[in-house]
């Protein structure tokens, strides 16, 4: 799956874009889209852009052979499940939910906060755990926990950086799916028991990150681990700074976006990392 980035055209959703980069994504073998995460400027859209997003990636998806995980994270419980139980009247197949951010709760209270959301609504939930962005990591043991007392919460998008978390959920729940969500550690997590990827580069690289995942869930991990390889440059350049100042940067130097446009406050890269990621780009031949 790719996290889509979210287009904007002279301060608005670009939404006639949006729809061509779902339909690209589909042409190019991927099995799900994930709008308004991270990736989608999620933060500092209104709750009615994100609900604009949703509608169009669920619009486009419609009689296609992919899915649509919604995002559906708020740092407000109530918020959360507002938006989790829109993305399933409108035909979200799963919701994406990451952990409340800026007021660090208790393991306690992150166990009742995805219970209420998961129980609002009856598609799946993947958890999100990303401490670096949300300043609260979710324990291992509370994703476990989760997992066996919830019945529709069934994966983890995994984007702490630790390979160690990724084998300790293997090792105690191996049912659970774990999601690699940390594109430089894509081969290392399908190589280690996990179930899918949901990726950045993946905006710029769909049939690259669609073949790297799927040759490692068919048993070729050197197919998988020779592609990992292959995209670290411009994995680590798509990270120089906070994602997605530089996705957005690549996507519009390779002419998939009409214009360079974020929300505050995000803004531009620099003047020398944008040459920095200029300089990789020329090594990748962008479809």
């Amino acid at each position: 799956m790719s996290a889509l980035v979210t287009p904007f055209y002279e301060g608005k959703i670009d939404t006639q874009t949006f729809e061509s980069l779902i339909k690209r994504q589909i042409a190019c073998g991927m099995d799900a889209c994930v709008p308004v995460g991270t990736t989608g400027e999620s933060a500092t859209l209104s709750h009615k852009e994100h609900m604009e997003c949703i509608e169009l990636a669920v619009s486009v998806c419609k009689g296609n052979k992919i899915k649509v995980l919604a995002g559906a994270g708020s740092n407000a419980t109530s918020e959360a499940i507002e938006l989790a139980r829109f993305a399933q009247k409108c035909g979200a197949d799963a919701i994406l939910c990451v952990s409340p951010y800026y007021n660090k709760p208790s393991q306690e209270g992150l166990f009742a906060h995805y219970k209420a959301v998961a129980d609002s609504v009856d598609i799946p939930l993947m958890l999100y755990n990303v401490p670096s962005r949300t300043g609260v990591s979710i324990e291992v043991g509370t994703a476990i926990r989760l997992f066996k007392e919830v019945r529709n919460i069934i994966a983890i998008k995994e984007a702490s950086g630790s390979m160690e978390r990724v084998i300790e959920l293997a090792a105690n729940a191996p049912t659970f799916s774990v999601f690699s969500g940390d594109d430089a550690l894509n081969y290392p997590i399908l190589a280690n028991g996990g179930k899918g990827v949901i990726s950045v580069t993946g905006n710029l690289l769909p049939k690259e990150i669609s073949e790297l995942t799927h040759s490692a869930l068919n048993g070729d991990l050197q197919t998988s681990q020779m592609l990992n390889n292959k995209l670290f440059e411009i994995n680590k350049a798509l990270f120089c700074e906070s994602n997605p100042i530089p996705i957005k940067a690549t996507m519009y130097l390779s002419g998939l976006l009409r214009s360079l446009e974020y929300r505050l406050p995000l803004v531009a890269p620099t003047s020398e990392n944008l040459k920095y990621i200029e300089s990789v780009l020329q090594k990748y031949e962008i479809a």
